[in-house]
């Protein structure tokens, strides 16, 4: 069973090596910071502090999940204050 996804990921491999990744976006870390997977071999990237792509390592996981969190609480909080204005 494993030996047959290990032979599609290298069939898949060889497309995305040929043509090219073909990534998607899998998560909205803020407005500017997303993580990307290729839809043909699952290989994961992310946007690094220049706006690159970069390979999704757990060091980058990691930021970026800190990231999200603090970007998630600055919208809370606006809308908190938006709300309290309004009144």
């Amino acid at each position: 069973m494993r030996k047959a996804n290990v032979t599609t990921n290298k069939t898949n491999g060889l497309f995305c090596n040929l043509f090219g990744h073909h990534f998607e976006v899998s998560k909205n870390v803020t407005y500017h910071v997303k993580e990307y997977k290729c839809s043909k071999c699952g290989k994961e990237m992310t946007t690094n502090s220049n706006g690159f792509l970069t390979e999704l390592t757990p060091k980058f996981r990691e930021i970026n999940k800190v990231l999200s969190k603090i970007h998630n609480n600055k919208l809370t909080r606006l809308a908190k204050q938006k709300k309290l204005l309004v009144n």
